[in-house]
């Protein structure tokens, strides 16, 4: 799609429990601070980047510190990000970074002018937008809804073969999920690319973690969870 372009789909998916109507309007815009261009997405009454965060520096050019050792990662508790495998594979370009939940926070401001990280009820909102009701928005340590997940994900190609990639919904809300994988914070590990898609909400539980967001290619609904601050997941904006 060329820059500028603006494409208006109207979707209309019947499920055995409700009616979802839910016009997509994709525009190809928003600019970090680095020059790197996403894609965003109108969803109900929200704005999403529809793509995965890939910036190095704060919106006041501040650098954000890159750290690729097991240890230095492990010991943080202040602002880090990285890129899965070290950047190997090109994953950055694909994928996004990855950021512990204290450069989601930082005092200087890691999404784009005019933009903020989601908090854990926004994500209830997108949810509820999809189909899920507001008891199993509100749920957590469990798989939730029906086949949010699904309509949440999308490029199927990079996606293992599961209940997500195989439900009618998969890729119809235009948020294009991707299993971009995690940072384990304890382990000198990458882990779950092709197989999970980790999101950090701006909420915290308490001093040690936070609200999260899982996608995974088993399940066609959506986890909500708390984990330790020191993970490096994905980060996805929405328009304030």
């Amino acid at each position: 799609m060329l820059k500028g372009n603006r494409q208006v789909v109207y979707v209309m998916l019947i499920t055995a429990s409700f009616f979802y109507s839910c016009e997509k309007e994709v525009i190809s815009n928003l600019l970090d601070i680095d020059g790197n261009e996403y894609k965003t997405i109108t969803i109900g009454e929200q704005v999403w980047m529809a793509e995965n965060l890939k910036v190095s520096h704060y919106r006041d050019g501040t650098e954000i510190t890159n750290v690729t050792d097991k240890a230095a990662w492990e010991a943080l508790t202040t602002e880090a990000y990285c890129i899965y495998n070290n950047n190997a594979s090109s994953e950055l370009d694909t994928y996004g970074a990855l950021y512990n939940w204290y450069a989601v926070t930082n005092v200087h401001n890691i999404a784009p002018e005019g933009w903020h990280i989601p908090t854990d009820d926004e994500w209830k909102k997108l949810e509820m937008t999809l189909g899920m009701s507001q008891s199993e928005a509100d749920d957590s340590d469990r798989y939730r809804g029906t086949d949010e997940g699904s309509k949440l994900a999308g490029n199927a190609d990079l996606w293992n073969s599961g209940n997500l990639e195989s439900n009618s919904g998969f890729g119809t809300s235009g948020f294009t999920a991707l299993p971009s994988g995690a940072r384990v914070y304890d382990s000198d590990r990458y882990s779950f690319v092709n197989y999970t898609g980790f999101f950090w909400s701006a909420t915290e539980l308490n001093s040690t973690n936070a609200w999260h967001r899982n996608v995974t290619y088993k399940n066609s609904d959506i986890l909500r969870l708390n984990n330790d601050k020191r993970f490096g997941f994905a980060i996805r904006c929405v328009k304030d």
